[in-house]
């Protein structure tokens, strides 16, 4: 097998609850994108980068930990939108921290121009970034940054 295969980065791509909804959901906040072409977005990206990707999108938190527990020894990286949970699960935010996998959060919306209880995420002190406010592209950014900080 070359060696570029055996190097080749995996990085697993969490959206968290309603992110299937996108394209119906709330569009002058989100969008009209949706959760597939973000997906297509993700991996188009990858590709580019020479990375592959997992993608998994759950409404249920405890899902969502257990994802990231298996991640442990199958994925070097993180990329995680916990929608709103990235304002209420002290339980994601510990998973994170104890895999110790470098993550980077994204949103598609700013949430610091958004409502006050937005503007806290228990995520982004356990993550080397986060992106927020390009919409789809935010995840792109998110990608490209969490494989060049690998990469280093």
């Amino acid at each position: 097998m070359p060696s570029e295969v055996l190097s080749q980065l995996s990085i697993l791509v969490l959206h968290g609850p309603n992110l299937n909804l996108l394209g119906r959901r709330e569009p002058e906040i989100y969008g009209s994108v949706t959760l597939d072409d973000i997906n297509l977005l993700i991996t188009l990206e990858a590709k580019n980068l020479q990375a592959k990707v997992e993608l998994l999108q759950s409404n249920h938190e405890g899902v969502l930990v257990e994802a990231i527990h298996q991640a442990l020894g199958e994925h070097q990286g993180i990329l995680i939108n916990a929608g709103a949970y990235t304002h209420t699960s002290v339980a994601i935010r510990d998973a994170l921290s104890a895999v110790k996998i470098p993550t980077v959060e994204v949103h598609l919306s700013n949430i610091y121009q958004r409502e006050n209880f937005r503007h806290h995420s228990y995520i982004a002190p356990v993550a080397v970034g986060q992106i927020s406010g390009f919409g789809a592209e935010s995840y792109r950014l998110g990608l490209l940054a969490l494989v060049n900080y690998l990469r280093k």
